[in-house]
């Protein structure tokens, strides 16, 4: 299993020290995070987009062409490239100049967005998300199978016989559908055969298991590679040297991030209540020791078989330095425990004949 980091390189005042985070400070952090994670041996990192004032990146190949340039192994994603708002041929430029940078290890994440405000931005009717992204998710997997397309839509002016340069390191750019579990977005990853990244920032993982299996189901029916499937797990993370210690350094910018958003949405405030409960056992978050994300890690794994796992590490402004701590603990201490007992499990069983 891949195991990695993504970021939204968020702004603002960090409750805990009231020190205020702008945009430029937080860009040289989130570069600093990129380097460390690639420097301790984890496999993604992968950069949000986000048109809002809270979140230092709105065009996830700017970062990641920098970082391309001071990373040499870490594969590098958006999380998520919000494809309904944009223009797919320039989405495909744009990374595949990344993978030229990287030499190889550019990806996209496509997803709608959680957020809105791409859409008046660039002017699309929000009343067509769900059919924006599916045409233009069309042009985008045609962009990436070919040099020269032909091509026809409702939303954008047609190609005719062009070709769309330059073209990646790689064959093909790896395409990941992002989804927050509506079964409208599974059974289109499915149905194509695209990797399916699912985002659970909340409950019970165990509800999200039909999901994973659906999205299996439908992949299996649809006559793919079996070899080829990939399901990545997301979901907010903290790692400290003590549980105690994990909890008492995320809860505050947790706290207000979700609190704020949950304002805008109509959901309830975050309480300490809450918190407790979802980093239990039982819970969606991934926050304590590094004994005790080994552990949840491998329990969702048991759960959906995934691929990947994703780390969001920062929900809100927090110390930089702790933040690096984590990111640290996670390569060096998380990430090498996961990968031996996942792969100790894959070994096949020897009777003593045969020893």
């Amino acid at each position: 299993m891949e195991l990695g980091i993504y970021s939204f390189a968020e702004v603002g005042t960090d409750p805990t020290t009231s020190q205020h985070l702008g945009w430029h400070e937080r860009i040289q952090h989130l570069m600093e995070e990129i380097e460390l994670a690639d420097q301790v041996g984890l496999d993604v990192f992968a950069v949000g987009e986000h048109h809002r004032p809270d979140y230092a990146v709105s065009s996830p190949a700017v970062i990641l062409g920098a970082a391309a340039q001071r990373t040499k192994h870490i594969k590098l994603s958006s999380a998520v490239t919000v494809l309904s708002s944009d223009d797919p041929v320039r989405v495909f430029q744009a990374f595949s100049t990344v993978d030229l940078l990287s030499s190889g290890r550019a990806e996209i994440m496509a997803g709608r967005g959680s957020f809105i405000e791409s859409f008046p931005l660039f002017g699309y009717d929000l009343n067509l998300y769900d059919e924006l992204f599916a045409e233009k998710l069309d042009l985008l997997i045609k962009l990436n199978e070919q040099e020269k397309v032909n091509w026809k839509g409702k939303h954008r002016p047609s190609i005719q016989n062009l070709g769309v340069y330059p073209r990646p390191f790689q064959k093909n750019l790896p395409i990941w559908i992002a989804i927050g579990g509506t079964p409208e977005s599974i059974a289109r990853a499915a149905k194509l055969g695209l990797p399916m990244a699912l985002a659970i920032i909340g409950g019970a993982p165990d509800r999200f298991a039909p999901h994973v299996k659906y999205y299996k189901d439908l992949f299996h029916q649809a006559g793919h590679n079996p070899n080829t499937l990939q399901v990545g797990i997301n979901s907010h993370t903290f790692i400290a040297d003590t549980s105690q210690k994990a909890a008492d350094t995320f809860f505050p910018a947790y706290a207000q991030t979700m609190s704020r958003i949950g304002r805008e949405r109509g959901w309830p405030s975050m309480s300490k209540e809450q918190f407790d409960w979802l980093r239990s056992p039982e819970g969606s978050l991934l926050v304590g020791s590094p004994e005790q994300v080994i552990e949840k890690i491998l329990y969702e794994h048991e759960l959906f078989g995934h691929t990947r796992f994703l780390a969001q590490m920062t929900v809100g402004p927090m110390p930089h330095s702790e933040v690096m701590k984590s990111i640290e603990l996670f390569g060096t201490k998380v990430a090498p425990e996961v990968k031996k007992a996942l792969a100790s499990k894959a070994q096949p069983v020897t009777s003593k004949q045969e020893q």
